[in-house]
């Protein structure tokens, strides 16, 4: 029951990214679309910071001594969201977002099979390169 709820709240976040997206393309649109991407980041970075000082439990400090590849997620972040920005009003939500999680499934399943990034080695099975093979399929039939 509780891996469920995991996976209902993942499914939650995906709802969340489409949302978010399709509203910054759209501010992307209105105000330049780096401005959208340094909106999104300014704006978040500040609810964090506020919600650090009440719940923040780890040792921001430490951010200096860990491993440079470790901090490259913030690079990503907005390599991703940059690219949604631009993306979304060319291709639309729905080819932008599949197109991502095909992305997100390949990569983890490289991830994962090579156990890189500090990740646990899983074999990747027939099933699964079956199921990413379909989805690219739904990539050609919803272009």
């Amino acid at each position: 029951m509780k891996n469920i709820l995991y996976y209902i709240i993942a499914l939650l976040a995906g709802v969340t990214l489409s949302i978010e997206g399709t509203i910054y393309a759209e501010l992307g649109e209105s105000i330049g679309k780096l401005e959208s991407s340094l909106y999104n980041f300014a704006v978040g970075s500040i609810i964090l910071g506020i919600a650090l000082l009440f719940l923040g439990k780890g040792s921001l400090s430490y951010t200096f001594k860990a491993p440079k590849w470790q901090l490259s997620g913030g690079l990503l972040g907005v390599i991703y969201l940059t690219i949604l920005v631009i993306g979304i009003p060319i291709v639309g939500v729905g080819l932008a977002m599949s197109s991502v999680v095909v992305g997100q499934m390949v990569m983890s399943m490289i991830i994962e099979h090579k156990g890189w990034l500090g990740s646990p080695k899983i074999k990747v099975k027939k099933e699964k390169i079956i199921a990413v093979a379909l989805m690219i399929v739904s990539l050609v039939l919803i272009y």
